[in-house]
């Protein structure tokens, strides 16, 4: 019997509460975002993530110092929704293009946690790798500004839909598609 909720999106609130009870049993802090460098790496592209314009991603997972990086904060969600990613997601770092410098060039003073932010899908922007992207917004406004220019669909980090992300990519018609849902 299917109840309508996906194995990916029980996985990744799984992933959440665990980090949750894991720092509040901790009684320590969440690590805070990292300084992106030349040795910035993405996990699945191998690329140094400054040679990519557009949002970028950084999750921190429990055991290891230094935070795994992603050219698009699409290969992120679909990292955080992965069955074969098994790991202790501590917190989630995402790029809030209203605060970034540019496209091009996001910086280092505009990170947010993945939870909070807004995310535009099926915009006609693609992402650093020229594939689809999940574009994030600090507030709800931002992202309808960005909307008015680009078009797609403003929703929460939660209801990104796991076909966005982890399904096959047919490039815009997919994206266009998916911000129609």
């Amino acid at each position: 019997m299917r109840t309508g909720v996906s194995h990916g999106v029980v996985l990744f609130l799984s992933v959440l509460l665990l980090a949750a009870c894991s720092d509040a049993g901790s009684g320590g802090s969440l690590p805070g975002p990292v300084a992106m460098t030349e040795e910035a790496v993405g996990h699945y592209c191998s690329m140094t993530v400054l040679e990519h314009e557009g949002p970028k991603a950084q999750i921190h997972l429990a055991g290891i110092e230094q935070p795994i990086w992603f050219t698009q904060v699409r290969d992120a969600v679909a990292f955080l929704r992965s069955p074969e990613e098994r790991y202790e997601t501590i917190a989630v770092y995402v790029h809030d293009m209203e605060k970034a410098e540019s496209w091009a060039h996001p910086g280092d003073d505009a990170w947010i946690d993945a939870r909070q932010a807004w995310f535009v899908i099926g915009s006609s922007r693609t992402g650093g790798m020229g594939t689809p992207e999940a574009i994030p917004f600090g507030s709800e406004d931002a992202a309808a500004r960005f909307m008015a220019d680009h078009g797609g669909k403003a929703v929460r980090l939660n209801d990104i839909p796991d076909n966005y992300v982890l399904g096959p990519v047919a490039l815009r018609e997919t994206a266009k598609r998916a911000g129609e849902q």
